[in-house]
């Protein structure tokens, strides 16, 4: 019997040894290319860079999740590339904008100071849990001239996160905000009902344009839910490139 057991337990480890390797190798993506980017280091963090010339304005570009997109050398990277900002990047660009994609651990303030070097204003988009980096970020003294917020963890009505609020200690670290919001967007963290109360708290510092429609699909906080426009990239790319681009 003991013989017995000890085979199904080298199989059962077997089974999860080979399920772990499967999930690694299903969540791996292939290196993709930035078109016109370079891989730049900010703070000995390596970054990607698309730099435009006479670009008018610059962005820095904070993914969700956990923020990693796992950049090599010649303007590679293997990790995030279906969230709504990293998979429009080409279209900020195209609209006359520098665009940093930030890699996981990247200081904000470095990253807008170097940003700043190449060409203001410099206006920060963090989507989803990028927003709680960005919050980080301003109170660790980072400045740009402007902040979106989309699908945004911002009050205790979002959800059970650390959000805006709870991060930033008062209001007036916020430089002009605006936050897009989807009027359906129902992933736990992010829920509608959080936006109002980060407008009033923000005392006339931040603004919200809604978004309805698209298309939505598996996981509520996914980039292919509503909570990641879905369907709606152009809407949502020219509303940000029309606040981040006034003079």
């Amino acid at each position: 019997m003991k013989q017995i057991y000890s085979r199904v337990g080298m199989v059962f480890s077997l089974v999860l040894a080979l399920t772990a390797t499967y999930s690694s190798l299903a969540s791996a993506q292939t290196p993709v290319a930035v078109r016109g980017g370079e891989t730049i280091s900010i703070d000995d963090v390596n970054n990607i860079l698309i730099r435009k010339p006479d670009a008018k304005a610059s962005l820095i570009l904070l993914t969700g999740g956990n923020g990693k997109l796992d950049v090599g050398p010649d303007a590679k990277f293997s990790s995030g590339s279906d969230n709504v900002l990293i998979r429009n990047r080409d279209a900020f660009a195209g609209n006359g904008f520098n665009v940093l994609l930030v890699e996981s651990g990247t200081s904000l303030t470095a990253a807008v100071k170097a940003m700043a070097k190449i060409k203001r204003p410099v206006t920060v988009v963090g989507t989803s849990a990028g927003t709680q980096r960005a919050a980080q970020g301003l109170v660790e003294g980072a400045k740009p001239d402007r902040l979106v917020l989309t699908s945004g963890f911002l009050s205790r009505g979002s959800g059970p996160s650390t959000n805006m609020m709870t991060i930033l200690p008062y209001a007036e670290l916020l430089p002009p905000t605006l936050v897009i919001h989807h009027r359906d967007d129902t992933c736990r963290f992010t829920k509608a009902g959080g936006v109002d109360p980060f407008l009033a708290w923000a005392e006339g510092r931040a603004r919200v344009v809604w978004l309805s429609g698209g298309i939505t699909e598996n996981n509520p906080c996914n980039s292919r839910a509503h909570h990641g426009f879905n369907g709606q990239d152009a809407e949502l790319v020219s509303k940000i490139v029309e606040f981040a681009g006034r003079p």
